[in-house]
């Protein structure tokens, strides 16, 4: 099985200068952004990524937006253009999972505090009974880190979800709540399965509806229809076909595609969006997705370097 290199997807925000005629402020951004294209370049000729979308924002104005190299290089080559749709992998975690349970949050539906148990009484198993919602955001449940998909894919067939969702619960933690950070797949794939027990959707409609459409990010979702092939960045290679619009992570597969630490496809542009709702405290012209508190803990550190959802000065990191 042959890997095509992951296409990295690079977001920046410049700082804003306070002082000098706008001409000037305008020659010092260009002269930042012109060094962008040849340090991509640079990248792509030294074979370390075989292409980039790179965007560039100051508040509600894109000040870069390019695309370089290839989103396909074998078997055979295609151009990468700024429309082209990224398996976005790990950002799964706090743009779709995360966000989700702070939505559930802030409509009182759920509590940080709550323990994990509560929803999914049988992650109580083997000593799990005091971990919480809030642990598992920060990666500090006890969780490992993942578990084998070639395993359970081989005793119950591909997708298993409930049986993804039985091994998980059944698993011994490796430390108690909150003492120790291990960055895990496992308590994301949780924590979307707390989102459809409380709300009854599974993550794909309940962020979908919640999240993606609400912020017109049309070309964000899980399971991205076929007409969507030609634009979307290849993955791997299986049985001599490029992996394009299935999620790459394994776990998520087992998952049908819809899981919580992984599988939701997308585009610089539509990223962007969901930066400025960061930016302007949960709310994008006009509607808002989440309320100010919602976005400092989704963004601030709340544990181990760890805010409740991305990682902010983790050991990992």
């Amino acid at each position: 099985m042959r890997f095509v290199q992951t296409i990295t997807i690079s977001f920046a925000l410049l700082s804003c200068l306070t002082t000098g005629c706008r001409c000037l402020r305008e020659r010092l951004y260009r002269d930042r952004l012109s060094s962008i294209d040849a340090a991509v370049k640079e990248e792509i000729q030294e074979g370390n990524i075989p292409g980039a979308v790179i965007l560039i924002g100051q508040a509600d104005k894109i000040l870069y937006h390019k695309a370089f190299g290839y989103e396909v290089t074998e078997p055979y080559r295609e151009r990468m253009t700024k429309d082209t749709v990224f398996d976005i992998a790990s950002l799964t975690k706090p743009i779709a999972t995360a966000t989700s349970i702070m939505v559930l949050v802030d409509r009182q539906k759920i509590k940080l505090t709550d323990r994990v148990a509560t929803y999914l009484p049988a992650f109580a198993a083997n000593g799990k009974e005091l971990v919480q919602i809030s642990h598992l955001l920060t990666h500090t449940s006890g969780l490992p880190a993942y578990t084998s998909a070639d395993e359970l894919k081989g005793q119950f067939g591909s997708p298993c979800p409930d049986k993804v969702i039985e091994k998980i619960c059944s698993l011994k933690p490796q430390s108690s709540p909150g003492e120790e950070f291990c960055y895990s797949c496992l308590g994301y794939i949780i924590l979307a399965k707390i989102v459809e027990v409380v709300s009854g959707e599974n993550i794909d409609d309940f962020a979908k509806e919640n999240v993606f459409a609400s912020l017109k990010m049309k070309h964000t979702t899980y399971n991205p229809p076929s007409s969507w092939d030609k634009n979307i960045a290849a993955t791997q290679i299986v049985n001599g076909q490029l992996l394009r619009g299935t999620v790459h992570d394994p776990l998520g597969r087992l998952m049908a595609d819809k899981s919580g630490n992984a599988g939701v496809f997308s585009t610089a542009y539509d990223l962007s969006i969901y930066c400025r709702i960061l930016l302007n405290n949960g709310t994008y012209y006009g509607v808002k997705v989440l309320s100010p508190e919602a976005v400092t803990m989704l963004t601030a550190a709340q544990s181990h370097g760890r805010a409740f959802g991305f990682d902010v000065h983790s050991s990992y990191s």
